[in-house]
């Protein structure tokens, strides 16, 4: 029997991004209202033996969420400017995303190992302040930034995709009538993902131990990768395990997070988030007839 494969995704600009076994399928809202689809063939180091390997596959998740996310979000933000002169080019899609990166390395590494440094001397309860101010400082940011209305439609198809992948998985048919009723959380979430990666950090920088200021913060840097394959494998045994209570408890709080990250989305966004899924599903069906 075939391992079950599990569809995910991402919101974009307008629209839902949705991952399948061997392509990915972007599905956007145009300006007079259609939708426009991309369909791209999934690169073999998405799809081979690394993403299959454990602590590996959840480094391979990193790049492949960055990579595949940026293409996505370009052609979103292009399909939303469609009607007018000047849409959005690839390098300047890079200079966001590189300041990006620097702003979440200043606010969730920097910051907190900064201002705990300044009350306390390298021991366990400094790491814990350390990654408390962390996750605060994640909750805060994500709090503001919903404020924004184009964020807060992003978090609307955030939440669609989620729908649309637990109606999926529920066996409910893809259509917007039948997904209405499902949840806007679901366990393999990105955001839940960043929660146990923040979690897992108090955990490997207190075994770190005691090291010189700029050391420290080096290796807040240097091991994301580390932190983010144990937080892959951690989600992914979760997801494994969802009937487990021990399970279900210690995936609570990244589920109660997500009611930040997520609204309800109203039917047109449910139909891209479906329309996106079913031309997963479609192509690894393709796929698979050859």
């Amino acid at each position: 029997m075939a391992k079950r494969f599990y569809y995910g995704g991402q919101a974009v600009i307008d629209g839902v991004m949705m991952r399948g076994r061997k392509a990915v399928v972007t599905a956007v809202r145009r300006p007079g209202g259609g939708l426009a689809f991309d369909v791209q063939p999934l690169s073999p180091i998405y799809s081979g033996w690394m993403r299959r390997t454990p602590l590996l596959r959840g480094i391979i998740v990193l790049i492949e969420a960055m990579y595949l996310g940026i293409k996505s979000l370009l052609y979103s933000a292009n399909v939303s400017l469609e009607e007018e002169e000047e849409q959005i080019s690839g390098w300047m899609v890079w200079v966001i995303v590189i300041f990006s990166v620097a702003l979440a390395v200043v606010l969730f590494s920097l910051v907190p190992l900064y201002l705990t440094d300044l009350f306390l001397d390298p021991s366990l309860p400094f790491y814990l302040v350390e990654g408390v101010l962390r996750v605060c400082i994640f909750i805060l940011y994500i709090g503001l930034v919903s404020f924004v209305p184009s964020i807060r439609q992003t978090f609307a198809y955030h939440g669609a995709e989620h729908k649309a992948v637990n109606a999926y998985e529920d066996g409910a048919p893809l259509e917007v009538e039948a997904v209405r009723k499902y949840d806007t959380a679901h366990r393999r979430c990105g955001t839940s993902f960043l929660f146990v990666v923040l979690v897992i950090a108090i955990l490997v920088f207190s075994i770190i131990g005691a090291l010189p200021w700029w050391q420290m913060l080096l290796s807040r840097v240097i091991l994301i990768p580390v932190i983010a394959a144990l937080g892959y494998e951690a989600i992914y045994f979760s997801a494994n395990h969802t009937g487990n209570a021990i399970v279900r408890t210690l995936s609570t709080p990244g589920l109660w997070l997500q009611s930040l990250t997520t609204r309800q989305p109203d039917d047109g966004q449910l139909e891209v988030a479906l329309s996106a899924l079913s031309k997963a599903i479609e192509a690894d069906q393709l796929e698979e007839a050859d």
